[in-house]
């Protein structure tokens, strides 16, 4: 069905007026020779169907009830109002289920009317002696609106006499518009006067709308070379165009978490746009009206699934989106403070179940680890405050527990050694064990220092020895004790036996030169004798050689 809508444009040489446009909401036509009733109304209104002309008070009134056909011709009920009550009881249950009501004339009022309300409703009148029917068949006009595809007409007329005659031309959005023959047609007329031989021109535009023009702006120009161009007030069209199109959106922030609540929006691009719609949630339709928002409140993880949502008329024409509440569970095993002996076994568990995959991280004491320790054989170094953050987006858990390892006190080593300036001497105890040992000494002194990091402990002591001492070292806690001991020697004997010890290594010093020396002449007389036995010579020397070497022993035996 087209819808010809007519706007006149006319043109004076100083001004634009266009025409007036029709104002009455509702018409009632009466045909000749018809017994039904005739109510035009507006597209987009509510329309006011009349029951008896608006006259329906009988005597006994018992109730007044509304009725229709159907498309497929078949009878519907919309709603019954008793005569001694205020409220009338809806019965339709599709799209007028919400769009009904009664006058207190008892008139149909139709909600936003449409062109799926063109069709005949009864009024039926029952009393206490009668039983009437009064149908009245509705028709839905558009007031100054055209549908998608209809044809628009234009006329635009000079009323001004010209010589030569002005030019009239048609503009869309400020754009000139060209006669294509099918979709713009530009017929134009020049009238010219008998006596004064000056013309008048007139342009008709037929021009067929597309859904595009909703905002489009249309003028008509006169143009002539005597004067100033002339442009008439723009006119625009709202263009009603059925819904091809349903989207349904999730608005509330994202990700979604169980406790939050969800806003699901339903839109479709029809215009005037839909205000109604059914929403699937679940599996279970919900209509709602006048708004196009269903929200659920305080989600969980059951929420997780498909939505949809459609027109009221049209089920077919729908849109779906999957919503995804998020949620992490997590359990930790174990938690809060644990107490172990050293060398035990810990065993640590952790459970996750969470709508993705989850994010999990270790921290000791407030250090990020790579993973987390095994603890098969436990040491002092594991005892900390162990956290483990397990996250997806959105969700973040963190568990904790604090691992205590225990143990009895072991002294590792006990030492000495001078002071930096030579006159004290600083003994130095070192132990592990948990909880922190305690330190005796079995002599006076001054503690210098302590340390205590994981189970290992650190004590140290100066002393002035004025003898030779034996000191212990003595470690104890709640578990147990252990001692050690070491020697101490007082200043003056231990410079004495420092003195004997350089004095012995003078000694020894001389006595491995003296060897040196021995073994060095040793190797010369032997390396000599080698070289005569080389040359041949004789032992015993010439004969000179030998009477002297017995000369001299004779003396000796003397």
């Amino acid at each position: 069905m087209h819808t010809l809508t007519h706007r006149q444009l006319r043109i004076h040489p100083l001004c634009l007026i266009p025409t007036c446009h029709l104002k009455q909401d509702v018409l009632v036509l009466y045909f000749p020779g018809s017994c039904v009733e005739t109510v035009i109304g507006l597209y987009g209104e509510t329309i006011e169907v009349p029951c008896n002309n608006g006259t329906n008070k009988p005597n006994g009134l018992i109730f007044t009830k509304w009725k229709y056909v159907k498309d497929d011709g078949s009878p519907g009920d919309l709603l019954v109002k008793q005569a001694q009550k205020d409220e009338a009881t809806v019965s339709a249950t599709d799209g007028y289920k919400s769009r009904v009501s009664i006058a207190a004339n008892s008139s149909l009022l139709i909600a936003r009317g449409s062109l799926a309300d063109q069709r005949v409703f009864t009024c039926m009148v029952v009393s206490l002696t009668n039983l009437e029917e009064y149908s009245v068949e509705v028709k839905v006009h558009s007031r100054n609106t055209v549908t998608k595809a209809d044809v628009l007409f234009f006329f635009c007329v000079c009323v001004c006499n010209a010589n030569p005659p002005a030019d009239l031309i048609w503009k869309k959005n400020n754009q000139p518009l060209v006669d294509d023959g099918k979709t713009i047609i530009i017929t134009s007329t020049i009238t010219k006067d008998k006596i004064t031989g000056l013309s008048s021109t007139s342009s008709r535009l037929q021009y067929t709308a597309r859904k595009e023009d909703v905002e489009s702006q249309f003028t008509c120009t006169a143009k002539h070379e005597m004067g100033p161009d002339q442009v008439s007030e723009p006119e625009t069209f709202p263009i009603h165009y059925p819904t091809e199109n349903v989207s349904l959106r999730v608005v509330s922030q994202s990700p979604i978490r169980e406790g939050d609540d969800v806003t699901l929006k339903c839109q479709a691009d029809g215009n005037p746009p839909p205000t109604s719609f059914n929403f699937n949630i679940k599996g279970k339709k919900v209509t709602v009206m006048d708004k196009d928002v269903y929200t659920l409140t305080g989600v969980t993880r059951a929420d997780t699934g498909i939505y949809k949502c459609s027109l009221l008329d049209n089920d077919v024409m729908e849109s779906t989106q999957f919503v995804t509440v998020s949620f992490l569970d997590v359990s930790l095993t174990p938690t809060g403070k644990v107490l172990k002996k050293l060398g035990e076994n810990l065993m640590v568990s952790l459970d996750k179940n969470a709508s993705s995959e989850a994010k999990v991280t270790w921290t000791k004491d407030n250090r990020k680890l790579d993973k987390l320790p095994n603890f098969s054989k436990l040491t002092y170094s594991d005892a900390g405050l162990y956290v483990c953050d397990v996250s997806i987006e959105g969700i973040k858990r963190s568990l904790s527990f604090e691992l205590t390892v225990e143990g009895t006190p072991k002294i590792t080593s006990l030492t000495k050694h001078r002071s930096n300036d030579g006159k004290h001497k600083v003994l130095t105890c070192e132990a592990e064990g948990s909880p922190k040992p305690d330190v005796q000494w079995s002599v006076n002194g001054t503690n210098d220092e302590m340390s205590y990091v994981n189970g290992k402990a650190t004590y140290k002591l100066t002393v002035v020895p004025s003898k030779n001492l034996t000191v212990s070292c003595l470690v104890t806690n709640k578990l147990g004790e252990d001692t050690k001991e070491i020697s101490v020697f007082s200043q003056k004997n231990e410079d004495g036996a420092e003195q004997a010890k350089v004095i012995v290594g003078i000694v020894v010093g001389l006595l491995v030169v003296a060897a040196l020396v021995g073994l060095t002449y040793w190797i010369y007389i032997k390396k000599t004798r080698q070289g005569s036995w080389k040359t041949g010579e004789k032992e015993a020397g010439t004969s000179e050689e030998s009477k002297k070497l017995e000369e001299n022993n004779h003396k000796a035996d003397v």
